[in-house]
């Protein structure tokens, strides 16, 4: 369920403090495989500012990017026909020299994801679901960044245009230091008219810290000592202006004879924008690293918690086989299995919206419930209403929870099963074949308070060797590199031609077949139970 979510897009004028309008409007690509996705960041970028682009799929991205030309490209990874990492870097190699930042927006949160797409590209990564709060902030330091950016590239198309026509400053000085001639460029850098630099020592044009360094050094050289800066190329050094501010230059000096005359020309550059610029990446970086360590934390923390209310003894019942493989670092799937005091035993599958880590914290409260329910020998109906007022109380607006849940009674060969926005519920006869499938018939857990109806059950015979099939959409939704399904008759396939005891490794097998992979678009669980 890949559902987007966040804290709230500002309005046009709202908590971001940027207006609707803006005339130096930047465009955006929004590259995401699902629709939901799309018209959210469309909206939430267009009340930016932004105009908006969108893509389904990293080749269609790709064919976006050189017809619209974008100034700023939000990447989804996961992607049908090309992933996100192989469309960003086809993107940077079509970008040449000019810089447009690539920011992945992915469900997949491990760091070697992260570090994945820094390598293909990316200049930044947020989780999903996305706090659009991070995000506006992320685009409005972007934008400046891509300004600057535009600034500076003008600059140096500039220089180099009108290079034979000498935009930076050149100073020329005898070997007494002292300033024979400037340009106009000079004058405009330091700040000085061209007759109050005339005749003067070149030291004005530095902090006292340099004076007396440049003055020893230049005595040396002249005196047949070793080059420190006559032509060694561009060194950094730093400027004095006529105001007083201290600034970054870039200077190269050669040494030319005329007239008998030692001379020494200077030619140097204000690189204030520049290093302004690689201080704004510097800062990008450290906080984005910042931002990375602080979230592995978290889910460091949030990963144990989950573990302990997943690893319940009853998960490891003789009557219950069952297979959770996650999308991300957390699963939005959560499968439970215990005994109640009379012996009978009770079954969860559930699925929550989204997946990761705030998938997972939906599904906790879930866990806890059921436990403790089914330790108290609460029968199941009742279980379910408590699940549900529960979640409608205390899950934010758009969180909810799909699930199966079953009680099996082994002595009298009765059944009792409920489910809320899950796909079918599979009986197998002791063959294998499908003796009968259930659907859903009510709305999952969270969304509306419960009537009657709502809480209903449904009474099911057993028959000896039979199994219940439990299992989420990821299973039947899991494609191969072509976009094909495993599907429900693939399912029942597999399940057929399998002994009872190895119907589960059966499916896993045939699943990872299937899709040729070991990552997957949505969570996936599968829970089997057999009537003995």
């Amino acid at each position: 369920m890949p559902i987007i979510a966040g804290m709230g897009a500002p309005t046009a004028q709202g908590q971001a403090g940027i207006p609707a309008q803006d005339p130096e409007t930047l465009k955006v690509l929004v590259v995401d495989d699902t629709a939901t996705n799309r018209q959210i960041l469309q909206v939430f970028l267009k009340k930016l500012g932004f105009q908006v682009d969108v893509a389904v799929d990293g080749a269609q991205a790709v064919e976006r990017f050189v017809a619209g030309n974008p100034d700023l490209v939000l990447m989804d990874v996961m992607m049908p026909v090309m992933d996100g990492y192989e469309a960003t870097r086809r993107i940077k190699e079509i970008c040449g020299d000019r810089w447009v930042p690539v920011v992945f927006l992915s469900a997949l949160d491990k760091e070697e994801n992260l570090v994945m797409g820094l390598d293909a590209g990316g200049d930044d990564y947020l989780h999903k679901p996305v706090n659009f709060v991070v995000l506006d902030a992320k685009l409005r330091s972007l934008k400046r960044a891509i300004r600057m950016q535009r600034a500076l590239d003008e600059n140096r198309r500039r220089t180099q245009a009108i290079s034979d026509n000498v935009i930076d400053g050149i100073v020329t000085i005898d070997e007494r230091g002292v300033i024979q001639t400037v340009n106009a460029a000079t004058t405009r850098i330091f700040g000085y008219a061209a007759e109050e630099m005339l005749g003067r020592d070149i030291a004005m044009m530095m902090p006292d810290s340099f004076r007396g360094a440049h003055r020893g050094q230049m005595a040396r050289y002249v005196a047949g000592g070793p080059a420190r800066l006559v032509g060694k190329g561009a060194r950094a050094v730093e400027g004095l202006r006529k105001n007083g501010t201290g600034f970054p230059l870039d200077v190269g000096i050669t040494e030319l004879s005329f007239e008998g005359r030692r001379l020494f020309v200077g030619i140097v550059r204000d690189v204030t924008e520049e290093r302004a610029a690689e201080q704004l990446l510097r800062e990008n970086a450290t906080r984005l690293q910042q931002y990375h360590d602080a979230q592995e934390e978290e889910n460091a923390l949030a990963q144990r918690i989950m573990e302990r209310q997943m690893s319940r003894a009853g998960l490891a019942d003789a009557a219950v086989q069952h297979w959770l493989a996650p999308a991300a670092n957390f699963s939005g799937d959560a499968i439970a299995a215990a005994r109640a005091p009379d012996d009978s035993l009770y079954l969860l599958l559930a699925d929550a919206t989204g997946h990761g880590l705030a998938a997972a914290i939906s599904v906790l409260p879930v866990l806890t419930m059921f436990y403790d329910f089914v330790e108290r020998g609460y029968p199941l109906d009742y279980i379910v209403a408590e699940l549900n007022r529960q979640l409608c109380s205390t899950m934010p607006s758009g969180r909810f929870v799909a699930a199966s849940l079953l009680w099996l009674n082994e002595e009298t060969r009765r059944a009792q099963l409920w489910q809320g926005g899950m796909p079918d519920v599979l009986q197998l006869d002791a063959q294998g074949g499908v003796r009968a499938r259930f659907s859903a018939r009510q709305l999952p857990l969270g969304i509306v308070e419960f009537d009657e109806e709502s809480a209903g059950i449904t009474e099911i015979e057993l028959q000896p060797g039979e199994q219940f099939v439990l299992f989420s959409d990821g299973l039947i939704e899991a494609t191969d590199t072509a976009g094909h399904q495993f599907g429900l008759a693939r399912l029942q396939e597999v399940l057929a031609k399998a002994p009872t005891a190895q119907r589960l490794d059966a499916v896993r097998a045939g699943v990872y077949a299937h899709t040729g992979i070991g990552q997957f678009h949505d969570d996936i669980s599968l829970l089997l139970v057999g009537a003995t």
